[in-house]
C-alpha cells in the first residue's frame, strides 16, 4: 500500500458512492401516498438525507400521524426501494475511479450505510461494486445510526483497522458528525449544496463544497497521500 498513514477507507453509500437518493425519494413518496399523505416533496425528502431509513420513517410516522406499525412501514419502504434500486442505480464516475485507485494500492475499503443489508447488497451487486466492497455495515446491524459513530466503528473493527487511521467519505451532515465522533478523518461531499455550511461539515479534513460536481478522484487521492493529511 502506497497511501501513508491510511489503514482503511470507509464509504457511505447513498449519495456518496451512488446517486440513490431519487430512488429513496420515490419509494418514500409511494409509501406515504398509500398512507394518505400526497404532498411529500423532494424538499421534504432532503430533510432526511443522511439519516437511516428506520429513523426517517419513525420521524415521518410521528409527523404525519401514520397508524401503520413502524416495522410494516419499514418493510414496505424497503420492498419498494429494492425494486427501484435493482432497476437503476447510478455510480458516480469519479467515485468509481477513486475506488479503483485505492483498490490498485491495496487499501482496505468498506461501506457503512443507513440502508438495510438487503439494499446495500442489491446496490453493490447491481453496480459492480461488490468485488471491491466485501465488508459492508448497515445501521440495522448496530445500536445507533448516524450521527452516532456505531456503523463506522463497526466497519473499522471488521477491517481490523484503528479508527484514527481510517478515512470516511460522506455526503450528509449526520455522517460527517458520525465520522468525527468515531475519531476518523472525513472527506465530505455535500449532497445538498445548501447544507455545506452545516457545522458538522466543518469537522471534515477535506470539504468539497460543490458536491459531486466538484469531486475528483485525483484530488481526493492527493489529499489522502499528502503528509499533512496523513499526520492530521
Amino acid at each position: 500500500m502506497t497511501t501513508p498513514g491510511i489503514t482503511a477507507v470507509i464509504f457511505d453509500l447513498d449519495g456518496t458512492l451512488v446517486d440513490s437518493e431519487p430512488n429513496h425519494f420515490e419509494a418514500g413518496r409511494q409509501l406515504l401516498a398509500e398512507q394518505g399523505v400526497t404532498d411529500y416533496t423532494w424538499a421534504d425528502h432532503e430533510r432526511y438525507v443522511g439519516i437511516s431509513t428506520r429513523e426517517t420513517l419513525a420521524l415521518l410516522k410521528e409527523r404525519h400521524g401514520l397508524r401503520a406499525p413502524l416495522e410494516e412501514l419499514l418493510a414496505e419502504k424497503n420492498r419498494r426501494y429494492l425494486d427501484l434500486a435493482r432497476a437503476s442505480t447510478k455510480v458516480y464516475p469519479e467515485m468509481r475511479t477513486f475506488v479503483e485507485l485505492l483498490a490498485a494500492e491495496g487499501v482496505p475499503m468498506a461501506v457503512a450505510s443507513g440502508s438495510s443489508p438487503e439494499a446495500i447488497e442489491a446496490i453493490l451487486s447491481g453496480t459492480g461494486l461488490a468485488s471491491w466492497f466485501t465488508t459492508a455495515v448497515s445501521a440495522d446491524e448496530v445500536a445507533h445510526g448516524k450521527p452516532a459513530p456505531d456503523v463506522f466503528l463497526e466497519a473499522a473493527r471488521r477491517l481490523g483497522a484503528c479508527p484514527a487511521d481510517c478515512v470516511v467519505l460522506e455526503d450528509a451532515a449526520p455522517g460527517a458528525a458520525a465520522a468525527h465522533a468515531a475519531g476518523m478523518r472525513c472527506i465530505a461531499i455535500p449532497y445538498v449544496a445548501a447544507q455545506a455550511d452545516d457545522p458538522a461539515f466543518a469537522t471534515a479534513g477535506l470539504l468539497v463544497r460543490g458536491g459531486q460536481a466538484e469531486f475528483t478522484a485525483r484530488a481526493a487521492h492527493d489529499w489522502l497521500t499528502a503528509p499533512a493529511a496523513a499526520s492530521s
